[in-house]
């Protein structure tokens, strides 16, 4: 079973119905909400472009079919938790001052940083929408509720992690347990959440619900450690971001934290970065010291742990069938991923 093929195209139509414009409405904001999810270009020209993975919703729908659901009726919430997750990207590209992602101009650095965070606000309020549309394919109104109760949470923890990231980048040291807190919030969240509602919305028992939320949590921290490893020694070319680009962003992420505290003079040289702007010549000996003190190895040993934390969850949720086994081998194959 293909889940990508079985659902993304009645997802792609799902998230289209979520962001048409009404006819009142602003052609410049709606236009910048097309741009950055992939379908059209900077003229607003109809375009097909990098959509992103959309591995969230797959991961919704795939829970759902995985525990007897009907995956169609969880279609609005696998929409919700795709546009949750595009307003987060708009309004951390203006956070990080990234001007690319997927490999195009960021849409603060076409539009400006005011429109930009309209285009996110209003992506985060479309979000909410398409999840209220459960009630339409949803027979119990006590389902729909706990399903926003439990995507308010989300984007709570969310914003939590978010917070962190930033301060992290102000911050010389910072504990891996700290770290943790924040990729918890910044990526697990969203992925322990597309994992619960899947589970919720096929009215599995409380207690696969749970597992099912674990698994995803688990996955989500592996996967952000996947990115951690890319955001240093990944391919521009597959990433759409510079070499060692979250050097150049003071990122704190976990081959970082992990190097300076194996070497201190390469801490030195991490800390000075927040001073002085390093060149491409500086990244790339960094990247390197960075990989001479094993933090590369370790990090990819961290992910590997979570990631088998994840799979052992996934067995004790209750799914069954070639749901379940492909939402195995997609935990499976995210890492060692390039982008």
């Amino acid at each position: 079973m293909d889940p990508f093929t079985r659902y993304l195209p009645a997802l792609e139509t799902e998230l289209r119905r979520s962001v048409s414009a009404p006819p009142e409405g602003p052609a410049l904001l709606y236009g910048m909400l097309r741009y950055h999810l992939g379908w059209v270009d900077a003229n607003f020209q109809p375009r097909e472009a990098d959509t992103g993975k959309r591995l969230r919703p797959i991961f919704l729908l795939l829970c759902c079919e995985a525990h007897g659901g009907e995956w169609e009726r969880a279609l609005p919430a696998a929409a919700a938790v795709e546009l949750l997750h595009n307003f987060s990207l708009i309004h951390d590209d203006i956070e990080d001052r990234d001007a690319t992602r997927r490999g195009r101009a960021t849409l603060w650095s076409i539009w400006g940083e005011a429109q930009a965070i309209n285009a996110g606000d209003a992506l985060f309020a479309l979000a909410y929408h398409a999840l209220l549309n459960l009630q339409y394919t949803v027979a119990s109104p006590a389902l729909v509720l706990a399903a926003l109760s439990r995507f308010n949470r989300a984007v709570v923890r969310l914003t939590e992690g978010q917070c962190l990231d930033i301060d992290f980048e102000q911050q010389t040291t910072v504990e891996e347990a700290t770290y943790l807190r924040m990729i918890a919030g910044k990526t697990a969240a969203l992925l322990g959440l597309a994992c619960e509602l899947g589970a919720l919305l096929a009215n599995a028992p409380e207690e696969h619900v749970i597992a099912a939320r674990e698994f995803g949590f688990n996955l989500g921290l592996s996967f952000q450690m996947q990115d951690d490893l890319l955001g240093l020694w990944g391919d521009p070319a597959q990433t759409g971001k510079p070499v060692g680009a979250d050097l150049r962003q003071g990122k704190k992420t976990l081959p970082i934290l992990h190097g300076s505290t194996r070497d201190p003079q390469l801490r030195a040289r991490l800390e000075a970065l927040q001073h002085t702007p390093p060149n491409d010549a500086a990244i790339t000996e960094l990247c390197a010291a960075l990989e001479a003190t094993g933090s590369r190895s370790y990090t990819e040993a961290r992910a590997r742990e979570y990631q088998r934390q994840a799979l052992s969850a996934l067995a004790r949720s209750g799914g069954a069938g070639t749901a379940l086994t492909a939402l195995q081998a997609l935990a499976e194959r995210l890492l060692g991923r390039e982008r």
